[in-house]
C-alpha cells in the first residue's frame, strides 16, 4: 500500500503550518507544500516591520474572539484546540521565545522575523516535507483514489489523498471559482484593513503627526473605533482608523468609499468637562494667546489647525474668545466631521474580508463538509482578524487542527 500524500497549498503561515505539523504527528504521510510564487511565508518575512507578529498576548478565547470582525463563533470552537498560549509553547518548545510588547503584540525575542522562519524550515527539513515553488493549481478534481491537482509544471498533474488549501485571500470573487467547482460557496471578497483617503482636506497639511486616543466614527452607523490615529500625506491611518476600516470593510465597500467621519480629538473629556475647561483658561489664562496654550493634551499644530478650522485668529486671547467660536471649538474637538473618498490598502499586511463561507467547513477539524478529506486553512475561510496578531493566529490554528485531523485520518 502506498504512503497516503497530503499535499498543502500556499507556502504562506497557515500551509507551512499545516504541513510541518502532519508530518510530525504522522511520520509514514508523504507532505507536498505547493507555492505559486518563488517565495515561501512572504507574509511572516514583512509583517509587524520585518520583527513578524506570531500572535497576541491575549490568553482567553471569550476575549480574543472580540478582534474578529467576521468568524467568532466559528473561532470560538476553534480556539478550543489551538489559541495563543499553544502557539507560544510550541514556538517555545523549538527554541523560539517570544515576548509580550505593551500593546500585547507578541514578537520573537530576536526582533526578526527569520527566526520564525528558519524554525517552520528547520521542521520541515526534519519531517521531511517536500516544497514545490511556482507551481499554481489551476484545478482540482476528485477521483475515486483521492485527488488529481492540475497545474502549471510540466507533467501537470499531482496526486493526492488529503488536500489543504492554505492560498490566502483573494482580492477577486473570480480567483475562487477553482475552489467553487468543488461546490463551495465564496463570500464576496472585500479589503479589511486600509487608511482612510481624504485627498484636498486641509487635515493632511499635518501628515506625521500622532495622536494618542482619538474616538474615530463612521456617521450614521454605530461603528467606531477608539486608539492612536495618524495623519498622512493621504489621509487618516494608525490603529484606530485600521480597526474600524476593518469592522465596516462590507459597509464601506458599499458605499464605495465615499463617507463621511465624525472626529473626537479629545475622548477623555465630554461636552461639558470642555465647557468647563475653557471658561476655566479664560478666568485663568485670558490674557494668554489661545494658540499657545491648550488643556486637552493635544499636539501643538493640531491644535492651531482647530483653531483654525474654527474661524479662531492667532491673536485671539483666551478672554476675547466670542460665543460663536467658543461653540464652535466645542463640537469641532468632540465631534469633527470630515469626508473621506477612497481608501489605500495598508502596506504588506493586506489582509481580505471574505472567503469560503464557514458554514461549509467544521471548526474543529477544518475540513469541508462538502468534499471529505478537503481542508482549509488561514484568510481563504471567511475570517479575519484587526491588526495584532490576530490573523497569524487564526492561521497556526487552523494549520494546526486540520494537520493534527489529517493525521488520525486513515
Amino acid at each position: 500500500m502506498h504512503s497516503k500524500h497530503l499535499v498543502v497549498i500556499g507556502g504562506g503561515a497557515a500551509g507551512f503550518f499545516c504541513a510541518v505539523n502532519a508530518a510530525r504527528l504522522d511520520t509514514a504521510l508523504k507532505v507536498t507544500i505547493v507555492e505559486k510564487s518563488n517565495k515561501l511565508l512572504s507574509k511572516v518575512k514583512v509583517s509587524g516591520g520585518g520583527r513578524c507578529n506570531v500572535t497576541h498576548a491575549c490568553f482567553n478565547i471569550a476575549d480574543i474572539i472580540k478582534y474578529y470582525p467576521r468568524g467568532q463563533h466559528f473561532l470560538k470552537k476553534a480556539f478550543h484546540w489551538f489559541a495563543a498560549g499553544s502557539i507560544v509553547e510550541w514556538f517555545g518548545q523549538r527554541g523560539v521565545k517570544l515576548k509580550t510588547e505593551p500593546d500585547g503584540r507578541m514578537f520573537p525575542v530576536t526582533d526578526n522575523s527569520q527566526t520564525i522562519i528558519n524554525c517552520l524550515l528547520q521542521e520541515a527539513a526534519k519531517y521531511n516535507v517536500n516544497i514545490l515553488l511556482q507551481t499554481e493549481i489551476t484545478g482540482i478534481t476528485t477521483s475515486t483514489e483521492g485527488f488529481i491537482l492540475n497545474n502549471n509544471n510540466n507533467d501537470g498533474i499531482i496526486q493526492a489523498d488529503f488536500v489543504c488549501i492554505a492560498c490566502g485571500g483573494y482580492s477577486k470573487a473570480i480567483q475562487f471559482n477553482w475552489l467553487k467547482t468543488l461546490g463551495h460557496t465564496v463570500e464576496e471578497p472585500v479589503p479589511s484593513l486600509f487608511t482612510f483617503n481624504m485627498p484636498g482636506n486641509a487635515i493632511i497639511k499635518l501628515m506625521g503627526l500622532s495622536v494618542q486616543q482619538a474616538l474615530v466614527k463612521i456617521a450614521g452607523t454605530r461603528l467606531q473605533q477608539t486608539g492612536p490615529l495618524l495623519i498622512t500625506h493621504w489621509g487618516l491611518s494608525g490603529p484606530a482608523v485600521l480597526k474600524l476600516s476593518a469592522w465596516a470593510a462590507r459597509d464601506l465597500a458599499a458605499r464605495e468609499y465615499k463617507f463621511s467621519i465624525i472626529i473626537n480629538w479629545v475622548p477623555g473629556f465630554n461636552e461639558q468637562e470642555i465647557r468647563d475647561e475653557i471658561v476655566r483658561m479664560r478666568s485663568s489664562s485670558g490674557a494668554q494667546k489661545m494658540i499657545t496654550k491648550n488643556d486637552f493634551g493635544l499636539p501643538y499644530r493640531l491644535w492651531v489647525y482647530l483653531l483654525e478650522q474654527c474661524g479662531i485668529g492667532e491673536e485671539t486671547r483666551w478672554a476675547d474668545l466670542p460665543s460663536k467660536q467658543q461653540q464652535k471649538l466645542i463640537q469641532t474637538l468632540t465631534g469633527q466631521l470630515l469626508e473621506v473618498n477612497g481608501k489605500t490598502t495598508f502596506k504588506e499586511e493586506f489582509v481580505t474580508c471574505g472567503g469560503i463561507k464557514l458554514a461549509e467547513i467544521d471548526a474543529n477539524t477544518m475540513q469541508s463538509k462538502i468534499v471529505p478529506r478537503l481542508f482549509f486553512a488561514g484568510e481563504i475561510m471567511d475570517v479575519d482578524g484587526v491588526t495584532g496578531g490576530f490573523n497569524f493566529q487564526h492561521a497556526w490554528t487552523s494549520g494546526f487542527i486540520a494537520a493534527k485531523t489529517i493525521a488520525k485520518m486513515p
